[in-house]
């Protein structure tokens, strides 16, 4: 047991206890008769300003406090995947079963001062050896391998401050807090176990931190051919009520080729977090063909839920995240959204009487979100190879803006942070054209260092052919003025060419169905084939509007058909309809052509 203190007052979330002299700063606090948990976030004197990470109705002056010495750490090893937490690691399915049996009565909300351990005690897991008894080891390096779910070796690390000679290294069925290895490290023998304990709030060390030069594929066409995100990249999708943020991030939660995936919701409606708690256990994942749920952990801290554990959501699951990384792991973080998490901060500085900056957030609004954006990346992970293992976190934050404002505090210190910024726009949205990222607001930093990936030999001008269709898009922006001011048919057929092929990019290739089973993924080499037919159209148009012929005949075209349908094709059966488009669009064409001159 912990040294003891006393509550002075409450206010909320925040509560001040008296007699702390001596203890630290985010050091975790047993809260009250019932325990509730909070973590010391300023001290003053003998003073202790602690936010609570439950409901403290019922709470009272006089109450004691009682320190346990430890930062707010989480539970690291086997188990992680396939379970559903709250914003403090607790497991909510383990939760509820505990709940029946102790309050029967507690329905579906989680009762006060209930400790469950993050990982399961008693589940046994099969350790399978990989190192040598005998054998020096340091921090990160890997004793053996665990098949944590169908699909994901959990390869179990020395911790990263941890080194010294391998004593002894058992194989078996093992609980995660059974010894599996013994080390010697400075004379003394050192027992090692499945699970290790890390701070959220500092991040996992590495060897090296690398250049973003691979790209995170999403299977949206917006976001691979127009505004790639790299492996350990950071991303935000702002955008107002409606415009498809919480789609999107299921979509990349789905699509993107990491291999291990952390959704956190942080703040957003219970009934969206109910959808991924739902869909994620039955979707399949498109690269293993099991549940996608055998490569992900879901954090929920919705609206409903104490919002002082919202702004621990994020640590947590930015934590677990990097021990996936360590092991070699590309893995992608989902935050849905970091308005809401943005709002717990303020309401717990409002609690502290501090100086409200702009719009009432903090003034350290900006350090907090950096803090978060900057523990993603490439990393090249501790061990004793000199080589090392890579892996990755990227992250990708939804922002809520009110009203959809831009310049709002928390989307303008997010885009400082991130490298990629998708716009939602609800023009677009209310047009129905979805996803609604606008090309013209949006942004990707990272285009120069992946040109070359994205430049291969199977597709040497990707590149081009984005900048060419952006270029094509903006001449649309700039032509719309002119045709809301005297019509379309005023302008030059060359122009009027300009705006059907602008046309054809948005509603051929930028929409994308999040709900049809061939159009809510598309792969590169589909990506980079439609873009080709649509650039090729674009060349025979322009040479036939060159020899005089109408745009209305153009527009009649059949093949026009066939493009517009060329989305719904299979990504394995499209190079062979490719051809097939090509060959057609040339004859079609030419058809024109012969009629034209023919007179």
């Amino acid at each position: 047991m912990g040294e003891e203190g006393v509550i002075e007052k409450i206010a909320g979330p925040l509560v001040v206890a008296d007699k702390m002299r001596g203890c630290e700063m985010y050091e975790v606090i047993k809260v009250g008769e019932e325990g509730l948990m909070g973590e010391t976030i300023r001290l003053d004197g003998d003073f202790a300003y602690i936010q609570v990470y439950e409901d403290t109705t019922g709470l009272k002056p006089g109450e004691p406090v009682i320190r346990t010495k430890a930062p707010l750490s989480v539970e690291l090893g086997p188990g992680i995947l396939k379970n559903f937490y709250d914003g403090v690691q607790r497991p909510l399915e383990d939760i509820k079963h505990t709940l029946e049996k102790i309050k029967p009565k507690a329905g579906d909300y989680i009762a006060r001062g209930v400790y469950v351990n993050a990982l399961d005690r008693t589940k046994k897991w099969n350790f399978t050896p990989t190192a040598e008894e005998g054998k020096e080891v340091v921090g990160g390096d890997i004793l053996g391998e665990v098949l944590e779910t169908k699909v994901i070796r959990h390869k179990i690390l020395v911790p990263p401050r941890a080194r010294g000679k391998i004593l002894e290294l058992k194989g078996g069925e093992f609980t995660v807090d059974e010894c599996i290895a013994r080390i010697q490290t400075d004379g003394e023998d050192v027992e090692l176990k499945m699970m290790q304990k890390w701070p959220v709030r500092k991040g996992r060390p590495y060897k090296e931190k690398l250049d973003p030069e691979v790209p995170l594929l999403t299977g949206q066409r917006i976001n691979d051919t127009f505004f790639p995100i790299a492996k350990g990249g950071t991303g935000a999708i702002p955008g107002g009520f409606g415009t498809g943020k919480t789609v999107m991030q299921h979509q990349l939660a789905r699509w993107a080729d990491a291999q291990v995936i952390v959704y956190i919701g942080c703040g957003e409606r219970g009934n969206e977090m109910t959808e991924v708690l739902e869909d994620f256990p039955e979707l399949v994942d498109p690269y293993s063909g099991e549940k996608l749920m055998e490569r992900s952990t879901l954090i929920a801290n919705t609206s409903n839920m104490p919002v002082a554990a919202r702004e621990a959501s994020i640590y947590t699951g930015i934590t677990l995240a990097e021990y996936y990384r360590d092991m070699g792991y590309d893995v992608a973080v989902q935050a849905d959204s970091t308005s809401r998490w943005a709002e717990a901060l303020r309401e717990i500085s409002g609690r502290l009487e501090e100086m409200p900056g702009e719009e009432g957030f903090p003034a350290y609004l900006a350090t907090r979100l950096s803090d978060f954006y900057e523990r993603a990346g490439r990393v090249r992970t501790l061990c004793a190879d000199s080589e090392g293992r890579i892996g990755s976190v990227t992250v990708v934050g939804a922002v809520s803006p009110p009203g959809g404002d831009f310049s709002e505090p928390v989307t303008q210190n997010t885009l400082r942070v991130v490298g990629v910024f998708w716009a939602l726009d609800s023009t677009l949205a209310d047009r129905r054209h979805f996803p609604a990222i606008s090309w013209l607001r949006s942004y990707s930093l990272y285009l120069d260092n992946l040109r070359e990936w994205f430049n291969k030999p199977s597709s040497p001008d990707f590149t081009v052919q984005h900048e060419e269709m952006m270029a094509l898009l903006q001449k649309e922006a700039e032509l719309q003025e002119i045709v809301q001011l005297v019509g379309a048919d005023a302008l030059p057929p060359r122009e009027r060419g300009t705006l059907e092929v602008a046309r054809m990019i948005r509603e051929d290739f930028l929409q994308q169905n999040a709900y049809h089973a061939i159009d809510s993924f598309c792969s590169l080499e589909k990506q980079y084939l439609m873009a080709k037919i649509i650039r090729r159209w674009y060349d025979y148009a322009s040479e036939a509007i060159e020899h005089g012929i109408g745009l209305e005949k153009l527009g009649g075209m059949r093949i026009k058909d066939a493009i517009a349908r060329m989305k719904y094709v299979r990504s394995e059966e499209f190079r062979e309809k490719y051809e097939e488009i090509m060959r057609d669009m040339k004859d079609e064409f030419e058809v024109i052509k012969r009629k034209e001159e023919g007179g």
